[in-house]
């Protein structure tokens, strides 16, 4: 048995009923001597030595079992137990600490305040944590917790769902999941299930077996100058049509990249334009958005069309983050040409063909506007 601290996200009653895998509630104590400060860019806090006192709650009697499970979640991130004094109503009760690596330097953080935009991500991506317990060690999942946020996010955005005008007004509560299976879990994510559903005649439908390509929420924006009538395309290798067999695996696409956890997808537009073709957009307009693969992919396009000045672009150019091992080649063509690579079978991604198609619709208007 053992008592520990919890001053940050663990704070939270519902991560931490998550990453304990039962409910277990606290006491409300302090330790002084310490202050906690938020991480600048991170969903956590950190900890370090001050004149104040770190807020948090003692958790008593945790079991091996429960420090397993908390090894596991904390361990991902670079923590470790201290042995600290924290006081419970003035009271001093020896405890365990789980302290990074580093000290914070940030401001001060408040659980309120983060509750408001990570507590949702942070629970739902504590559950995909969580689900690989006892299947690999903490490193790696420490690596990819940006990516199981973005995951997580996305559940998030989803709850906002389409109209229901000419589809059934039958809901979720008309499927029934059965149950996961154990599969891939790393960038990507590969869940075996099964499940019945309601019929449109209201009888049930025999349980199913399948599998689902658990992905993210991704913006795409393709750059037009309305001045000039010239589009930005980017180029680069996909790994998709290299396993396909396709022996010329580079790709026309628009502009794209995954929608970072509590990131809006305009602003992930015009941060992979940036990152991407070094462009700053001058206005974005939302084209549609929508599944790329519903049925079996989880994958979600939010589309756009991003106003900007291409007049003293070259016709080609380099672009990307190394640290995210991208080789990407900028082209600026007028819309005319892309439209003809579309007719030609040049441009065989389906996303950039929708959305020069989309700005077809849209292009007198904003010619007009200029």
């Amino acid at each position: 048995m053992a008592d520990l601290f919890f001053y940050g996200t663990l704070r939270d009653d519902g991560l931490r009923e998550v990453v304990l895998g039962r409910p277990l509630t606290g006491q409300a104590a302090v330790l002084p001597g310490y202050e906690v400060c938020a991480a600048p860019g991170a969903a956590f806090p950190l900890i370090r030595e001050g004149e104040g006192q770190a807020l948090g709650v003692l958790m008593r009697d945790l079991t091996d079992a429960d420090l397993a499970r908390l090894d596991f979640y904390e361990g991902g991130f670079g923590y470790t137990l201290r042995d600290v004094v924290v006081q419970v109503d003035g009271v001093d009760c020896p405890a365990k600490v789980y302290f990074p690596d580093e000290p914070g330097e940030g401001e001060p953080w408040v659980l309120a305040e983060w509750q408001v935009p990570w507590g949702k991500v942070s629970r739902l991506a504590a559950q995909e944590v969580m689900d690989r317990f006892q299947g690999e060690g903490a490193e790696p999942v420490g690596r990819l917790m940006p990516f199981l946020r973005g995951r997580a996010w996305a559940q998030v955005i989803a709850r906002d769902a389409a109209p229901q005008t000419v589809r059934t007004t039958m809901d979720i509560s008309d499927v029934e999941v059965q149950g996961f299976a154990k599969g891939y879990d790393g960038f990507f994510r590969m869940r075996p299930f099964a499940l019945r559903y309601r019929r449109f005649d209201g009888s049930w439908g025999d349980v199913l077996e399948r599998e689902c390509f658990v992905s993210y929420d991704v913006a795409l924006v393709l750059p037009y100058d309305p001045v000039t009538d010239k589009v930005l395309l980017v180029e680069q290798l996909r790994f998709g049509p290299i396993l396909r067999g396709d022996p010329a695996p580079w790709v026309l696409e628009p502009v794209a990249g995954l929608v970072d956890a509590c990131e809006t997808p305009e602003q992930a537009a015009r941060r992979e334009a940036e990152e991407e073709a070094g462009l700053a957009l001058k206005r974005l307009i939302p084209l549609s958005k929508g599944y790329a693969s519903p049925g079996y992919s989880t994958e979600f396009y939010h589309n756009f069309i991003g106003l900007c000045d291409l007049a003293q672009r070259e016709a080609q150019s380099l672009n990307g983050l190394d640290v995210e091992h991208e080789d990407i080649r900028n082209h600026v063509m007028s819309f005319s040409d892309a439209l003809a690579l579309v007719d030609s079978g040049e441009i065989n991604a389906v996303p950039l063909q929708m959305l020069l198609y989309g700005l077809a619709a849209k292009r007198e208007a904003l010619r007009a506007g200029v």
